[in-house]
């Protein structure tokens, strides 16, 4: 999955960067959004977060494109790989600036961890 926003005035740090902790709510987000569309039905709470570290700044008006796609499965829970490019507008270019790797377990409508669903064996 595919996801892009632009960094506004509210989500920059007292030095006019962007905020970590807001690139880390986008990327939960994302992430999460991910896993829900690709395993329907499922209920996801995130359970942890791989490194955190920040590969540069990101000043105001920047275009970050976002990327997500499952990297593992296990009986009750997945993760999924994001990775954060800061776009060049002027250049087409972009520059990575943050990956990480988020793991969700699915809970049922109690709170307890259930099984994901099976893979369907594709008909090809």
């Amino acid at each position: 999955m595919e996801s892009y926003t632009v960094v506004r005035p509210e989500h920059l740090n007292h030095y006019g960067h962007l905020f970590g902790g807001c690139l880390l709510k986008w990327i939960d987000e994302i992430a999460w959004i991910a896993a829900s569309r690709d395993n329907p039905g499922c209920r996801f709470v995130t359970i942890g977060m791989d490194r955190v570290e920040f590969h540069r700044g990101v000043e105001l008006g920047t275009v970050l494109r976002f990327g997500a796609a499952e990297s593992c499965r296990g009986r009750t829970s997945l993760t999924y790989g994001v990775s954060v490019y800061a776009d060049d507008l002027e250049t087409g270019r972009e520059v990575p600036i943050f990956s990480t790797c988020i793991t969700f377990v699915r809970l049922d409508e109690q709170g307890r961890k259930i099984p994901l669903p099976t893979a369907e064996p594709s008909l090809v």
